[in-house]
């Protein structure tokens, strides 16, 4: 494998865009993880360099929404330490366990979080009382979905946002920036094995990180500049997409006969 300028280059700014999705949706590992594959990397080396990627982009996000007031950190320090914990526990037992089932599951829940979404018309304001007091919202939301990054991935962000939005009843904007404080945590768990276990590649994943870095910050402004109007088209989009692109891995199939 050889890393040249132009691999270089056109990962950095792929990492761009995906940040700036991921900041508005999630989903910007749609974008990364087959872009690293594609110059050659090995699949393990792909996980922990976007890992490594993708933290820097949630951190750009989730900085640019606290310094703006979307979101206090003492508010979510018991969400923070279990989603911690929850991704800990799955970077570990994913190394050692299948993971078939809960790739099984997930397309099924990203459709429904794209329909919820799609057919909820007050979605974007906070509507009534919290359905979890915030302590049982951070054992059970944040230590599951922390678990369920650490493990496998793909869709952590719309699955974080439509926690916020319809079991803690928080408007669309909010659920977004709490999503990212998240998404940050949960990234820095798992890579912390990632590093132990000596896989990132630091020189691609930094020069990626900056992209994200950038992407993130841009797509964070989109958020509290163009409110739900943007962030509910994208994440029906970004989570349909998911949905579609890991049914298609685990049935091809169904797609053939489809054409």
């Amino acid at each position: 494998m050889e890393l040249t300028l132009e691999i270089f280059v056109l990962l950095f700014f792929v990492a761009g865009l995906a940040g700036f999705i991921d900041a508005i949706a999630g989903g910007g590992g749609l974008l990364t993880v087959p872009a690293l594959l594609s110059v050659g990397i090995p699949p393990a080396q792909v996980l922990a360099t976007n890992k490594l990627q993708s933290s820097f982009g949630s951190f750009s996000a989730s900085l640019y929404f606290v310094r703006n007031g979307l979101v206090k950190l003492k508010d979510m320090r018991l969400a923070i330490a279990c989603t911690f914990t929850g991704s800990a526990i799955g970077a570990l037992l994913v190394q050692h366990i299948d993971a078939g089932i809960l790739t099984s599951l997930i397309p099924l829940l990203l459709i429904f979080v794209s329909l919820y979404f799609l057919f909820s018309p007050n979605i974007g304001k906070p509507q009534g009382d919290p359905k979890l007091s915030e302590a049982m919202f951070a054992f059970a939301v944040g230590t599951s979905i922390g678990f369920y990054d650490g493990f496998f991935g793909p869709g952590t962000g719309s699955l974080f946002t439509i926690c916020f939005v319809a079991i803690a009843k928080f408007g669309l904007v909010e659920a977004t920036a709490r999503t990212k404080i998240l998404n940050f945590t949960s990234n820095i768990a798992a890579l912390t094995f990632f590093i132990i276990a000596g896989l990132p590649i630091w020189k691609l994943g930094l020069i990626m990180a900056i992209g994200g870095f950038i992407g993130a910050r841009l797509g964070a402004h989109i958020v509290i500049n163009k409110g739900q109007k943007f962030i509910r088209p994208m994440v029906i989009i970004m989570s349909m997409i998911m949905a579609i692109k890991l049914l298609w891995e685990q049935h091809p199939q169904w797609f053939q006969f489809a054409l």
